[in-house]
């Protein structure tokens, strides 16, 4: 899809030759610097109660009077701010994607400037509204005909927008990436082929990357890793990728994301209801090489690697048993209590393994913790770190690219119920406080680097209808990676 900007005025909308035309209507009254065609269809819908100027509304309307798009659709916005924007063009491409249009202009119904938010908040809110999975649904609707978007400012802001649409035409790639891996099933949706896609996109974008086996983390020794994997006949495969972007001095960005392709629970095998949503559990795995695929198309000055332990966790006579100690690679024996706290597990050695690339500052994405969702259901997801200035950027971010965490307590006090008679640290703590306690475990593993944790448990996918990945936290991630050019 092709996403790009035009300069225009309020006055001249009208006139615009394109498919269909979009605008974002803010407030509660028809803005006076709106052409009169385009004024009088307002004012009339507004009048015959056909629209509520109310935020989340819309109205479409086919071949108007005295306006050359063929297809004219308002919708209202509850604010001037992109996030705002972002919901009424989300709304207003739902009237249209099932249309003929290919070309969709988008602008404001009257006076207003746009900024760089609002042109990656458009980019956003188109692809999310047309993304369709197939790859294994060939029954699936046709995919959408628009295949352009012009989003219509002012001259003065043209520079902003243009950097905007740059910004939010990579992060939305990045985070269809992460939809489409993540929605695939667990048959279909290996570590195997996790490693190939990254290195398919090592060859796209020019990029370093490794993929470790079973042996090569038997030699390094991965036991923790190593024993998540070992109930499974699916070959586990560590993937190291690299985006260089910045002098070898520079200390590079570190993103860890958890990769289990399918999460039966082990030996603690979970209920079988929404098990079919356990392919999601490589919701991290899908996030940070989608992160991946946005840096690497825009090219910013820094060093960037991250690392993906991926495997299944399943239940067989060569599984791991609650009560099993583990040796990992940091050299701490863990008690696993329970094989369904895994993601801690293969996660831990991942962690170490960062140590090797002296990095600036590690982040760890897992769909970790049930009780992450408990806690800041579906909309935030959850970030842990006990230092301020990461947490201060990490906000930051999920602002900026409109992707929401809220920053939860680390406290030393939680550390205590991962206590264990028989090895170093056990692999769960009590039922209160389980994200939490999750984060502690890793926490165990930072020590010679700044770090952060995010549970996406709430917010890697949506059940229900809607069922499917959402591709966060790909803005998230992107903005704070984005934020660390020195």
């Amino acid at each position: 899809m092709d996403f790009r900007h035009q300069i225009s005025s309020a006055g001249t909308l009208s006139s615009l030759t394109c498919d269909a035309l979009l605008l974002v209507v803010i407030g509660d009254a028809v803005d006076a610097a709106l052409d009169t065609p385009l004024a009088a269809a307002l004012n009339d819908a507004v009048a015959q109660g056909d629209l509520a100027l109310k935020a989340g509304k819309t109205l479409y309307l086919h071949r108007p009077a005295g306006i050359r798009a063929s297809r004219l659709v308002f919708a209202v916005a509850a604010a001037p701010g992109a996030k705002a924007f972002k919901a009424a063009v989300a709304k207003g491409i739902d009237q249209l994607k099932g249309s003929g249009a290919k070309h969709v202009a988008i602008g404001l119904a009257g006076a207003g400037s746009l900024d760089d938010a609002h042109a990656e908040a458009l980019v956003g809110a188109v692809r999310e509204a047309t993304y369709m999975y197939r790859h294994t649904k060939p029954s699936a609707p046709a995919a959408s005909k628009i295949d352009k978007v012009t989003l219509l400012c002012a001259k003065a802001d043209a520079k902003a927008v243009q950097q905007g649409l740059a910004r939010g035409t990579a992060i939305a790639a990045g985070v269809a990436l992460a939809r489409e891996f993540a929605n695939r099933p667990g048959n279909h949706c290996t570590p195997t082929f996790l490693a190939e896609q990254a290195k398919k996109l090592g060859k796209e974008f020019a990029l370093k990357v490794e993929v470790l086996d079973r042996k090569a983390c038997e030699k390094l020794g991965m036991g923790s890793f190593l024993a998540v994997a070992q109930g499974s006949d699916e070959p586990l495969r560590f993937i190291v990728a690299r985006y260089d972007g910045a002098p070898k001095a520079q200390a590079p960005v570190v993103l860890v994301g958890k990769g289990i392709t399918f999460d039966t629970g082990g030996i603690s095998l979970k209920p079988g209801a929404e098990m079919d949503e356990m392919k999601f559990d490589m919701g991290g795995a899908a996030s940070v090489l989608g992160t991946l695929r946005a840096i690497a198309e825009l090219k910013p000055k820094l060093n960037l690697v991250v690392l993906i332990p991926s495997c299944d966790n399943m239940p067989s006579g060569s599984a791991v048993k609650p009560g099993d100690v583990v040796k990992s690679l940091s050299g701490q024996t863990i008690e696993i209590l329970n094989t369904d706290a895994e993601g801690r597990l293969i996660l831990c050695d991942a962690l170490t393994y960062a140590e090797r690339f002296k990095p600036a500052v590690v982040v760890d994405v897992a769909t970790l913790t049930g009780a992450c969702v408990v806690a800041l259901g579906h909309h935030h997801s959850g970030l842990f770190t006990a230092d301020d200035k990461i947490a201060a950027q990490m906000l930051a971010a999920s602002q900026a690219g409109l992707d929401p965490c809220w920053r939860m307590p680390l406290d030393e006090e939680y550390d205590e119920g991962l206590k264990s008679n028989f090895a170093d640290m056990a692999n769960i703590a009590g039922r209160a406080g389980g994200a939490i306690t999750a984060a502690m475990f890793l926490r165990r593993f930072t020590g010679k680097f700044p770090w952060a944790h995010l549970d996406i448990a709430g917010t890697a996918w949506k059940s229900g209808a809607a069922k499917g990945a959402t591709g966060r936290p790909v803005p998230l991630l992107t903005h704070f990676v984005l934020a660390q050019v020195g």
